[in-house]
């Protein structure tokens, strides 16, 4: 049994009527912090409780390389701890004892995940009750051999993590140099004061005036129009797919939420923008690849002077969550979006940022690409080796081959 080899811990959550209990230098380890983080290690969190909190209270402080399993409300999320924390009452936690290795122990639990709803119930919510888990038996295989398969593992999770810190390096890029360029007008004040924009070619910098006009804006760049979001793109409700009726496929397909699974057909071609229209609203997406836009999401139909990278940014920045119609449910009404005031820069401006952006976004491309097949080989490799019908140096030679 599990419980033979690791601790078994649970959570609790200081009560919320004591504002006092909250806020500390205690990480406190809630269901947002395990889905958002799902096979990491966890080294800050959402909220932080305090030692007055834990006092008054059944949660713990558990220590580092404790694992941890949702239990409830989202059920098989499963994270490590980087440092001592507690967790709430939804999750499961083992402290592992000198016969067990943490990350194979995470690397078991992820690899169940599937089956973990067999021994949920309930109705409103699924949840596994402790009996259920105090019954969980692992294969062990000795402790070099636990080892061993957390190094290979982990060296794919950590070049899948390295892809991952590059995209959001280069798309921070992208979305700082249009900052400067649309927003902060960083070219046409550096013009206005005599100094040469930097980091910028004489040819690019012609392109920006050298001063300002008052606008209903505010001040924008002289002879930059002002409209509205319909002066740009036009957004396009998407489409109805039952779930009967997917088919596995080449072509990525966006809920309101992003990117969920694929299917044999596309409806939107590349490069794509979506953003939610009902349930999650705000989140904005740069597709690759022709793709199927769910009905519970909004799509780019029409780029007019926007280009896909220059319209991906522009979404990003109207802040669109303050657009909910909705009451129970979120919801983004385009013809609201469609009505928000909007700059209107030259179209040359417009192309020779897409320019550089387009170079930025197509490198993160081929990193999603790589990622995936990363992801891939990893989720095939783990069952194998857990259930030992494949062995290490079978394992490493493909990781090694993949990593090259």
């Amino acid at each position: 049994m599990l419980t033979d080899v690791a601790r078994l811990e649970t959570g609790h959550t200081p009560s919320r009527k004591h504002p006092e209990y909250w806020g500390g230098d205690v990480p406190w380890i809630g269901i947002r912090d395990a889905t958002g983080n799902h096979g990491g290690t966890l080294y800050k969190t959402l909220q932080y409780t305090n030692e007055l909190g834990i006092r008054n209270s059944s949660a713990r402080i558990l220590p580092a390389n404790t694992v941890c399993l949702s239990r409830t409300a989202s059920v098989g999320y499963v994270v490590v701890m980087g440092t001592p924390m507690a967790t709430s009452q939804d999750f499961v936690n083992w402290v592992c004892g000198p016969m067990l290795d943490h990350r194979f122990l995470k690397y078991v639990l992820l690899g169940e995940r599937g089956s973990f709803l067999r021994f949920a119930s309930g109705t409103t919510h699924q949840t596994i009750y402790f009996p259920e888990v105090k019954a969980f038996h692992i294969a062990l295989p000795p402790l070099e051999t636990q080892r061993g398969i957390a190094d290979v593992l982990g060296s794919l999770d950590d070049r899948i993590d390295l892809l991952r810190q590059t995209n959001a390096t280069l798309e921070s890029i992208a979305q700082a140099l249009y900052k400067s360029w649309f927003i902060d007008f960083d070219p046409v004040r550096a013009k206005a004061e005599g100094r040469e924009p930097e980091g910028m070619d004489a040819e690019t910098a012609v392109l920006f005036p050298v001063s300002f006009e008052d606008s209903t804006l505010g001040q924008v760049p002289k002879g930059w129009a002002v409209g509205v979001v319909d002066d740009l793109l036009v957004l396009q409700r998407g489409f109805d797919l039952p779930a009967q009726q997917r088919e596995e496929g080449p072509y990525p397909v966006l809920a309101a939420s992003g990117p969920s699974g694929s299917h044999s057909q596309s409806m939107g071609s590349a490069p794509g923008v979506t953003t939610g229209r009902s349930g999650v609203i705000g989140n904005v997406y740069f597709v690759q690849r022709d793709f199927w836009p769910l009905n519970t999401s909004l799509w780019v139909k029409q780029f007019k002077v926007a280009t896909p990278a220059y319209a991906y940014q522009l979404l990003k920045t109207l802040d669109l969550k303050r657009l909910n119609a909705g009451s129970a449910v979120p919801t983004l009404n385009r013809n609201h979006v469609h009505a928000q005031p909007a700059l209107l820069p030259a179209r040359e401006v417009v192309e020779r940022y897409t320019e550089t952006a387009n170079v930025l976004l197509a490198r993160i491309g081929e990193n999603e690409i790589h990622e995936d097949s990363l992801v891939e080989l990893r989720n095939t490799l783990l069952p194998h080796l857990i259930s030992g019908k494949l062995r290490l140096p079978e394992a490493e030679a493909q990781v090694n081959e993949a990593l090259a």
